[in-house]
């Protein structure tokens, strides 16, 4: 392994590949469901299988989903989309091509806004994301010699997101990852789980000296299952370069795999300078004109943004970058909360409400948010009832809570009295408490009148236990330090 002192010679330069499998119920060009986990080769028809004389027909809800992906990523929307044959033979291919788009892209240009770990914001540039379908499965089952191939996922919807090779470190790579993952979980278009194969990911990996401008020889690396692991092969890639460099040997153009369970990569192919796809336009589709009433109204449809949506966490609502950044990262909380922000304007104590009790309540009995039982406004409710001082946030959390969630009929403040929890803020009840607790702890208060201030908690321990809970910690600790001071 190099040297930290040789690697900062050199710069990391990756580019990447997303493939995006979309929510459609029927597939790209034919009417065949997309339902996942079928018995193998049920979700085929003759369209599908490429018999002769079958005509595709494209998918307009995929179309629709690729001007949603386009616009939340500042691209442009090409209006005149035309699809082409790619022609590769491989055996899960049943066609012997691939309905892709070649020359011109539905959307163009455009880029990806992340935040790094630092705070460091950057946008990574993209260079297309364009329609296409997807190709079956290859099996091997284990002792068996030969190879099984199911075609249900043959035709299926893709939306490929190409970016320009702008990032520079493995954690931007993981961070764009995550917000496209974000963008199409928003967008609902895909549910973008990487370890199941709906969201796939190809790594093109270059090194060059710093200040070089010429991009050096890239190697492309698959089969990577999570956005961790995209990571870890950057990082063995980049420095498996860097050694290769080091040791006057030449980078070969190459398609690599990826082993997660050694961290490390292996050759699968070398690339040939140009592939010969022999693309040519698909003869049996039309083009699809995109018009501007069109545009407009899959535009006018779009959900808020997880981007627009933390801006506004930490614009209007004047959260931390954190708060929002964890609110916003999956789609149903931060609306929840939004919709909790309009019932309350204590927002600070909403995220923490969410980012507590509420999320704590949701992992542990592996719930979605839209099962849990609580509705925005009964917390609103409950945040209320500790701003005007009447239970405190322990009490809130560890009495009230709980049986809000077991009836959700009721409301805090019901609970709360039905309990008996509501706090005593009254001084004229809690002084004789108060003197009770110095009376009875007489050398206590002469060590704190000494200098042991620290003893204003044992104090107030005590003040809460003779009250049963119920006094006002601010009440009380204002009067425990006028009677002790005095």
């Amino acid at each position: 392994m190099p040297s930290q002192e040789i690697k900062d010679k050199y710069e990391l330069v990756v580019g990447l590949e997303v493939h995006v499998q979309l929510l459609t119920a029927s597939k790209m060009y034919a009417s065949d469901s997309t339902e996942y986990g079928n018995l193998p080769n049920t979700n085929i028809s003759v369209i599908t299988l490429g018999h002769p004389g079958t005509l595709p027909k494209v998918n307009k809800k995929a179309v629709e989903y690729a001007i949603k992906l386009g616009i939340a990523c500042n691209c442009e929307i090409t209006r005149h989309n035309v699809f082409a044959r790619k022609n590769y033979f491989y055996p899960d291919l049943p066609k012997g091509y691939q309905l892709t788009q070649d020359k011109n892209p539905i959307c163009v240009g455009g880029f990806v806004p992340v935040t790094l770990e630092s705070g460091e914001k950057r946008s990574v540039a993209l260079t297309r994301i364009h329609m296409e379908e997807d190709a079956g499965k290859s099996m091997h089952l284990a002792g068996e010699v030969d190879t099984l191939v199911d075609f249900n996922r043959a035709g299926v919807p893709l939306l490929e997101m190409v970016s320009e090779p702008d990032i520079r470190s493995s954690e931007e790579a993981y961070q764009f990852l995550t917000e496209i993952r974000k963008l199409v979980r928003y967008l609902e278009i895909c549910d973008g789980n990487m370890e199941e194969g709906s969201m796939r990911c190809d790594a093109n990996i270059s090194i060059r000296l710093k200040g070089e401008k010429t991009l050096g020889k890239k190697v492309e690396v698959k089969n990577m299952n999570s956005f961790r692991n995209v990571s870890r092969a950057i990082e063995h890639e980049f420095e498996r370069q860097v050694e290769m460099i080091e040791n006057d040997e030449e980078i070969i153009s190459e398609t690599r795999t990826f082993d997660a369970t050694t961290g490390l990569t292996s050759s699968m192919r070398t690339k040939e300078d140009l592939n010969d796809y022999r693309y040519f336009p698909e003869p049996d589709l039309s083009p699809v004109v995109i018009s501007e009433e069109w545009l407009e109204k899959v535009q006018s449809n779009l959900p808020s943004l997880p981007r627009e949506l933390h801006h506004k966490f930490v614009d209007v609502f004047g959260l931390p970058e954190y708060d929002a950044t964890v609110l916003t990262d999956s789609k149903e909380i931060a609306l929840y909360f939004e919709e909790l922000c309009d019932q309350t304007k204590n927002y600070k104590a909403a995220s923490n409400w969410m980012m507590g009790p509420v999320k704590s309540y949701l992992n542990e009995l592996t719930l979605h948010i839209s099962d849990f039982p609580v509705k925005p406004k009964q917390l609103a409710s409950l945040i209320a009832l500790i701003d005007e001082g009447k239970v405190n946030f322990s009490v809130a959390s560890q009495k009230i809570y709980p049986e809000m969630i077991k009836n959700s009929g009721r409301t805090p403040l019901e609970i709360a009295q039905k309990l008996n929890l509501i706090q005593e803020s009254d001084e004229n009840s809690l002084k004789p408490i108060i003197e009770r607790v110095l009376e009875e702890n007489q050398a206590k208060v002469e060590e704190y009148r000494s200098g042991k201030k620290g003893l204003l908690g044992m104090f107030m321990g005590q003040v809460m236990k003779k009250s049963k809970g119920k006094a006002d910690p601010k009440v009380a600790n204002k009067l425990l330090t006028e009677l002790l001071e005095n």
